[in-house]
């Protein structure tokens, strides 16, 4: 039964109904949900929303991809997550339904791309492991029918904490990309600690169309990967002398900054400290404290939540710049998806228990069934 019928035998029976927009969808979806942590997640039937804000969109999911943070979340209870929870960031899929703002932009039918925040900003209906999952329009981008719905996957938690890093005044500060840009129009330097990880194959593309010159590190057999991406100069972070290597080359040239994509952000502190230019650290994952030495400034990049929805930043790529870079081919699927065998829901913690393992220059992802 969809939810339009059931609205409508309401209504008949004298029924007054209160509802921001109705969905034309089924009743009853189906959910992994997490409800301590610790354990695996459990598969269950939800009731799909009977009604939707203004500015959200409900997309049928066709891909989910993982992110290391669903299984830290899945892991360890963090003292600022709520738990029962839906896991999951990454989506794709096609718009079904679209409040009266989000028609400026969607359409059902319409293919795109989605970060969902769910477990960020405490909604369910907005967590990405489902069925159906409830996005704030601001946080999806049209995909072209060139692209693979597996493909692009695997872009929306990178791209975001890549762009906030990189283009926020409270990180970086870096001017937005624009597929209109010169390569290293700026004539200044950005090192990605990390380049072959999500978040670094993300940010050498956006720092390339934003005209920086790209240092970057990695392991010695994904440095063609890193340069088919962009990079104009790698460094084997395995190297004993890596830090001196890349201080040298960094010095060289005014240096904007460093992001850590990936790792602990201590090698990213040492090459700041040991630079002759004052060197801001935005780390993708947390700065303990004392990582950072006097005269340093390191944060770590915060891309989920409700302050991030309407930020500029996140405005200017995913509205911006992302639709007409993938329409036209120039942004590159990176990392690679690679899809586990088992489809749907049952497919996720699969997924997430390969990921914990260790994975390098790719990203798992769980096809809906």
């Amino acid at each position: 039964m969809l939810v339009s019928d059931t609205l409508t035998r309401m209504e008949g029976c004298g029924v007054k109904l209160d509802i921001d927009h109705a969905t034309d969808l089924p009743v009853y979806e189906q959910e992994r949900a997490q409800d301590e942590a610790g354990v695996p997640g459990v598969i269950r039937d939800s009731s799909i929303p009977s009604r939707i804000a203004d500015e959200e969109i409900v997309v049928k999911v066709h891909a989910w991809a993982m992110n290391p943070a669903d299984a830290m979340v899945q892991d360890i209870a963090l003292p600022f997550i709520k738990y029962p929870l839906i896991l999951g960031e990454d989506i794709t899929g096609t718009v079904e339904s679209v409040g009266s703002a989000a028609a400026t932009k969607f359409q059902p039918g319409d293919r795109i791309l989605g970060l969902a925040l769910g477990a960020a900003v405490a909604k369910p209906e907005q967590g990405a492991f489902q069925d159906y999952v409830i996005l704030d329009y601001n946080m999806a981008c049209k995909i072209p029918d060139t692209l693979s719905f597996t493909d692009a996957s695997v872009f929306p938690l990178c791209i975001a904490t890549a762009a906030q890093g990189l283009f926020s005044k409270e990180y970086l500060g870096l001017p937005f990309p624009s597929t209109t840009t010169a390569p290293n129009s700026t004539g200044k330097s950005i090192l990605i600690w990390g380049g072959s990880s999500g978040v670094g194959s993300n940010a050498i593309q956006l720092c390339k169309a934003a005209g920086f010159e790209v240092v970057t590190t990695c392991s010695a057999r994904n440095a063609e990967y890193v340069k088919d991406l962009g990079a104009d100069k790698v460094f084997d972070y395995t190297d004993k002398d890596v830090i001196d290597q890349v201080v040298t080359e960094l010095d060289k040239g005014e240096c904007i900054g460093i992001l850590q994509a990936a790792g602990e952000p201590s090698p990213s502190c040492q090459v700041a400290h040991k630079s002759k230019q004052t060197l801001r650290v935005a780390a993708s994952n947390p700065v303990p404290e004392g990582a950072a030495p006097e005269g340093v400034e390191a944060k770590m990049i915060f891309a989920s939540g409700g302050a991030v929805i309407y930020h500029e930043t996140n405005q200017a790529t995913f509205a911006g710049y992302l639709p007409e870079a993938l329409a036209n081919g120039t942004y590159k699927v990176a990392p690679a998806p690679e899809t586990v065998p088992t489809k749907g829901l049952e497919g996720i913690q699969e997924a997430l228990d390969i990921l914990k393992k260790g994975v390098s220059a790719k990203k798992l992802v769980t096809l809906a069934n």
